[in-house]
């Protein structure tokens, strides 16, 4: 097992991994152990009391961040006729139908997020096994698969922060949070709104405890492990 390097240690010295830190306190701790020389994304990772076995026990949803992510998402639009144009003018990156996905059949995944109409998704159907182990299959329950009206407010969205959750094989959610750049209180209020989400995506199938743990970690950094009552309350607000 490979072991960290000298700059990680020096950041992991920084953290006391048996104590559960306040959320204003972690986020300027996790400011502070991000060593390297890009701009780190910080990430929140949740440990959920699910089974992910269980359909009545899936978390999927979106969260749209109030400060963004510190970065643009290149953004794709299956569709046809008029809504090309719609999708153009509202910013999508690529537009198109079956030239777009032959490409995508061909190994291009050159973009960040996919948006369909529902007059288009017949022919992107054939797409699931490539797109949908990545994350970026048009999804109707996500708001991804939209009519053409709705185009612009979901495009809108995204190039503002709109991030996806879901539920892995472990149990466990991912969700960025934004840049270790970005001010403080900035990261905050993406923190509370994520938790917020989560909250309200708690299935009726859940027993027991739903969120057993919270972690925030920059993209190369150690974890800091969240005082968890002190991180739920925030939804409470």
């Amino acid at each position: 097992m490979a072991k960290h390097g000298r700059k990680y240690q020096q950041a992991a010295r920084l953290v006391d991994q048996a104590k559960a830190y306040q959320p204003r306190e972690a986020i300027e701790l996790v400011q502070e152990v991000s060593y390297a020389k890009f701009d780190e994304s910080i990430e929140l990772h949740l440990c959920l009391g699910l089974d992910p076995r269980h359909a009545e026990q899936q978390v999927r949803g979106v969260v749209l961040l109030p400060n963004g992510l510190g970065k643009r998402k290149r953004i794709l639009v299956f569709t046809q006729g008029e809504a090309v144009r719609v999708a153009e003018e509202a910013g999508a990156d690529y537009v198109g139908s079956e030239e777009l996905i032959k490409r995508i059949e061909e190994g291009w995944l050159d973009f960040d997020m996919a948006i369909g109409t529902p007059d288009i998704m017949g022919k992107v159907g054939k797409l699931g096994k490539i797109l949908g182990r990545r994350g970026l299959m048009p999804n109707p329950k996500l708001g991804t698969v939209v009519a053409t009206p709705d185009l612009p407010r979901v495009i809108d969205e995204a190039h503002k922060g709109r991030v996806e959750f879901k539920l892995d094989r472990t149990g466990n959610i991912h969700l960025p949070l934004g840049k270790a750049s970005f001010e403080g209180d900035k990261l905050l209020e993406n923190l509370v709104a994520v938790i917020e989400a989560i909250v309200r995506a708690k299935p009726s199938g859940a027993k027991g405890q739903y969120i057993k743990s919270a972690t925030l970690t920059s993209s190369m950094g150690p974890g800091i492990k969240l005082n968890l009552k002190s991180t739920l309350s925030l939804s409470a607000s």
